[in-house]
């Protein structure tokens, strides 16, 4: 008979839902205890749900995509911080042999970033022309898992600041297209106008925000659009600002400003009812497993400890619709030596990782 895992001390099964103690019998979730004559392990804690890192790149990195054993060091990095379930927020390369592996954090795609020509990071995104939109959405929504990534601003040449990359009417209909095709889509946004064409076409989810006003955050509240504000990336900001300085000060000056007001944005946003979920941005720019720090940029921003904690396991699973800690569904999981709702630092130092009822870590 297979090895039981008994965890005993605090099950934070939801925010309102704690439990004495948790029963891992062949691999999943129990409350009824073990089988007879089952070899039982005990572990003693309080336990969350597999942690969500909801804006990640795994086999991304500044250059663009990375040989497999490179994805590997990265979803090894955020399994270890507790981090087991990820949106995948746009990759050039293929992870599907990710899924294969049981020891490694469960992956929603949103296939490879779609971008306007010459308007974003080289070698990270589908360079195309509003035409081709429509076409790109629907291709990655087939090759993804339920979302879609677009690049809605980035730095205009042009103008010498951050502008939106498509025209208002062609975003409407590649959004529809990602619904029809059961997907949902999110975009990278810094800066303000982006917001509100994106939300006119009836965007699902933004990423960053940091441009949103008092009008664009009625808009997202109004009409149920998510944002994830990878603060610990936003951190960057000043040092991007420098190093466009030198050619684009306007952009510069900009960049300063939304890193500025990154907490009051998220602030904003929170209390006016817009649902805010935690993602690193990890790939590209930042290492992966700073799931527990972007917990803690969120409880800065005015998040409630609880707040902050729902916004990276149950409320951003039941978002992403994946399950928690229910009765019969796979044991993926996090114990800590202290409760996480009085001390969020408790998150950076797991004691016993859980995923598909096998301890990893």
């Amino acid at each position: 008979m297979a090895e039981v895992l008994h965890v005993t001390g605090g099950v934070l099964v939801g925010p309102e839902d704690v439990r004495d103690e948790l029963w891992v019998v062949d691999g999943r979730v129990s409350y009824d205890g073990p089988p007879a004559g089952a070899d039982v392990q005990s572990v003693s804690g309080w336990v969350l749900p597999g942690l969500v890192d909801a804006h990640c790149h795994v086999g991304l990195e500044a250059t663009g995509g990375v040989p497999p054993e490179r994805a590997e060091e990265h979803a090894v990095a955020d399994r270890d911080a507790g981090a087991l379930l990820l949106r995948d927020a746009g990759s050039p390369v293929d992870t599907r042999w990710i899924d294969d592996r049981e020891d490694l954090p469960r992956l929603i795609r949103a296939g490879r970033h779609i971008a306007r020509t010459k308007r974003y990071i080289r070698n990270f995104a589908h360079e195309i022309e509003p035409e081709d939109l429509v076409a790109y959405v629907r291709r990655e929504a087939r090759r993804g898992d339920g979302w879609v990534k677009l690049v809605g601003d980035w730095i205009d040449r042009d103008t010498g600041d951050l502008s939106p990359c498509w025209p208002t009417e062609a975003l409407k209909p590649a959004i529809e297209a990602a619904h029809a095709e059961g997907a949902r889509v999110t975009a990278h946004c810094f800066g303000e106008q982006s917001l509100y064409d994106l939300a006119e076409a009836g965007i699902d989810c933004i990423e960053h925000a940091t441009g949103l006003q008092t009008e664009s955050v009625e808009m997202f509240a109004e009409r149920g659009i998510a944002i994830v504000p990878t603060l610990v990336n936003i951190a960057n900001f000043p040092r991007f600002a420098e190093a466009g300085e030198s050619k684009f000060p306007e952009y510069a000056g900009h960049m300063r400003r939304l890193h500025e007001s990154r907490y009051d944005v998220v602030s904003a946003a929170h209390e006016a009812g817009v649902r805010v979920f935690c993602g690193t941005d990890a790939g590209g720019q930042l290492p992966h497993g700073l799931v527990a720090e972007e917990v803690q940029e969120l409880a800065k921003a005015g998040l409630s400890p609880v707040e902050a904690i729902s916004a990276a396991t149950w409320g951003a699973r039941e978002w992403l619709g994946r399950p928690g800690l229910d009765e019969g569904e796979s044991a993926d999981l996090v114990v800590y030596q202290e409760d996480p709702r009085q001390q969020l630092g408790v998150l950076t130092q797991p004691s016993h990782i859980v995923l598909r009822g096998r301890v990893v870590r």
